[in-house]
């Protein structure tokens, strides 16, 4: 169920709404006390603003001091939370292990932080030091190790003046499944409903007002055939949560959602805005009070052209300070050289759009590495430069593989395989669209697809086989058949550029030679 359309907030003057309440039952002391939570997630990278001036770190202090200084002048308390996903996504930011985001994150006086998927991303002695580097507890109930022992804290006990508040975390279950095999070996993600039901009434005896901050998703399941409790079926499953703040599949809630007596919130993605709900604990029952999104500096399209916001904010000085060396030193990492080639890997218009290349042959061999997959495809308008012979830098990879494409994959037969082959290869030579492929080759006749082989197999017609594409294609871009949400499809969330720079890193000095036949089609 949704709130009727709620009055915006003010980004700098937000006003507590103290009208269209819903009732949350919770038993405890006397004493009315306001509590507003300020949210993100999936940040994943974004400390800096974008070349349109949107969103960054310092505009984000600018908004939630502003926030937080009418909130406490009225007597009411903050609690500022992130609901995980802090990794993966911007170069300046990978290269440097998301410190500036954490640093950056710390300046703003975060409270809490729930763990993403994407924390995965890294081994765990990484995620370990990015730990180490928070001011804030990362909190993940459902995680434990082989021995059974929880990996993170499961949840942390604000003590406000006159008000205690629980916060607990849960990750999505399916991390398991898509996150990178290597990283979370060994590791349990146990359900997070299961987890959730052992949890509350303890920390109900404990705690005015429980939070169960989530990076689970607000559907029930993003990935068909894959396990997932979405924050919807939590607030279903487990009574006596007062509010979820939630993450993982960047829904943009405008305003708060009521599901079975808990408000669920969640800020879409990126820090493009920073999410406030109010809430009023009477003494004996939660109430929420209001709650929108605030946009950080958001532009908006008027007649094609971009304006951005009438009054925009500023940075925050000392925030601005704290993370442009950061960005500095992110692009001075973009000159590193990760690898050698021992010839071009050319991307000329007219040969790469025409036949399989081996610049074609290795992008889709660093998609099909990443991800365990058995075959793989991308048009070749996703390739935007050669790699040079010599070395070869993360910005050269860059200008290769710009888009910022996260990695798909898809179960199919051998039979849907074929024809999405045939498909796929019927793109006319000289567009964009034409197809290069990786880990098959057959011979394309007529419109037919013929003596197709998967590795050094024949393709079997019953056999489930994983083709890896980039999100693009997987939503049907150029043409080709969308796959988005088929049964047994995943967004990794890896982006293609870091699978290429991790592939070119692992496999140097490359020989175009050894990529010229890998993958190539033969049409007669």
């Amino acid at each position: 169920m949704r709130f009727h359309k709620m009055i915006r907030f003010i980004p700098v003057l937000a006003i507590l709404l103290l009208c269209g309440c819903a009732s949350l039952s919770h038993v405890g002391h006397t004493g009315p006390q306001a509590l507003t939570i300020l949210h993100t997630n999936d940040h994943h990278g974004r400390f800096w603003k974008n070349s349109a001036g949107e969103y960054g770190l310092a505009v984000r202090k600018t908004l939630a001091d502003a926030v937080r200084a009418e909130v406490l002048a009225r007597g009411g308390h903050v609690l500022l939370l992130d609901a995980g996903d802090v990794n993966t996504g911007v170069p300046e930011s990978d290269m440097l292990d998301a410190e500036p985001d954490i640093r950056g994150m710390n300046a703003m006086g975060y409270d809490a932080m729930a763990v993403g998927n994407h924390e995965f991303d890294n081994p765990l002695a990484i995620l370990r030091k990015q730990e180490r580097w928070m001011d804030f507890p990362l909190l993940a109930a459902n995680i434990y190790d082989s021995s059974g022992q929880r990996l993170f804290a499961p949840w942390h006990l604000f003590r406000l003046r006159g008000l205690t508040v629980a916060v607990f975390g849960l990750t999505t279950e399916s991390t398991a499944i898509v996150g990178n095999p290597e990283h979370v070996k060994g590791l349990v993600f146990r359900p997070a409903i299961d987890e959730a039901r052992e949890l509350v009434p303890r920390l109900r005896n404990q705690a005015d007002v429980v939070i169960a901050l989530t990076h689970l998703g607000f559907d029930e399941s993003e990935h068909p055939g894959v396990p997932q409790t979405g924050s919807r079926v939590l607030a279903r499953a487990v009574p006596g949560i007062d509010l979820i703040v939630d993450g993982h599949s960047h829904t943009q809630l405008d305003d708060p959602v009521l599901e079975s007596g808990t408000v669920i919130v969640q800020a879409g993605e990126y820090g493009k805005y920073l999410g406030r709900v109010d809430l009023l604990w009477t003494g004996r029952q939660v109430r929420l009070t209001g709650g929108a999104l605030l946009p950080v500096n958001l532009t908006e399209k008027v007649d094609g052209q971009t304006v951005p916001p009438t009054v925009p904010l500023a940075d925050d000085p000392a925030m601005l300070a704290l993370l442009t060396p950061f960005q500095e030193e992110g692009g001075e990492a973009l000159q590193t050289v990760i690898g050698h080639g021992n010839g071009n890997f050319t991307a000329d218009r007219a040969v790469t759009r025409s036949s399989q290349t081996a610049l074609g042959t290795l992008a889709c061999r660093a998609l099909m590495e990443k991800t365990g997959a058995d075959a793989a495809v991308m048009n070749s308008g996703g390739l935007r430069a050669g790699l040079p012979s010599g070395p070869i830098t993360y910005k050269d990879v860059l200008t290769v593989k710009p888009f910022g494409n996260t990695i798909c994959t898809v179960d199919m037969t051998g039979a849907e395989l074929d024809e999405y082959l045939r498909q796929a290869a019927s793109f006319t030579p000289g567009s964009g669209a034409f197809a290069q492929f990786g880990g098959v080759r057959f011979v394309l006749r007529g419109g037919a697809v013929s003596d197709v082989f998967v590795g050094e197999k024949p393709l079997d017609a019953g056999r489930m086989y994983t083709v890896a594409m980039e999100s693009y294609l997987a939503g049907g871009g150029d043409g080709y058949p969308a796959v988005k949400g088929l049964q047994g499809f995943v967004d990794t969330g890896f982006v293609d550029a870091d699978a290429l720079r991790e592939y070119i890193a692992r496999h140097s000095p490359l020989d175009p030679a050894e990529y010229d036949s890998g993958g190539a089609v033969l049409r007669e």
